[in-house]
C-alpha cells in the first residue's frame, strides 16, 4: 500500500507564507504525478497545482504567480510554497499522488489526510 503524509499547514495572516510538504511511502515503483488540491467549506475540491514526471507543471488561475509546486523524486516528496496568501486561500489542502506499485500496473491515485490552512484578514 501507499501512504501520503502532509505537513506544514497552519494559521497565517494575509500576505504571509506557508510551505506544505507531502511525503509518499510504502510500495512505490514509480510516481507519475503529484498534486495539491484544496477544499473550502461548502465548496468542491479543486486542483491547486500539479507536477508530472518530466517536470511539466500546471496551476489553478487563482494561485498563479503566488504558489510554487516542486518535487523531490528521490524522497517521493512534493512541496507547495504559498506566498502572498489571501483569506480565500483558506481550505483543507490535500496531496494526491499517482503511483504504480510495480512495473505491471498503471498508476493509481492515492490521497493524503489533508492539512488545514487558515488565512486571517
Amino acid at each position: 500500500q501507499v501512504q501520503l503524509v502532509e505537513s506544514g499547514g497552519g494559521l497565517v495572516q494575509a500576505g504571509g507564507s506557508l510551505r506544505l510538504s507531502c511525503a509518499a511511502s510504502g510500495t512505490i515503483f514509480s510516481i507519475a504525478a503529484m498534486a495539491w488540491y484544496r477544499q473550502a467549506p461548502g465548496k468542491q475540491r479543486e486542483l491547486v497545482a500539479r507536477i508530472i514526471v518530466g517536470g511539466s507543471i500546471n496551476y489553478a488561475d487563482a494561485v498563479k504567480g503566488r504558489f510554487t509546486i516542486s518535487r523531490d523524486n528521490a524522497k517521493h516528496t512534493v512541496y507547495l510554497q504559498m506566498n502572498s496568501l489571501k483569506p480565500e486561500d483558506t481550505a483543507v489542502y490535500y496531496c494526491k499522488a499517482d503511483v504504480s506499485t510495480d512495473w505491471t500496473n498503471l498508476p493509481k491515485g492515492y490521497w493524503g489526510q489533508g492539512t488545514q490552512v487558515t488565512v486571517s484578514s
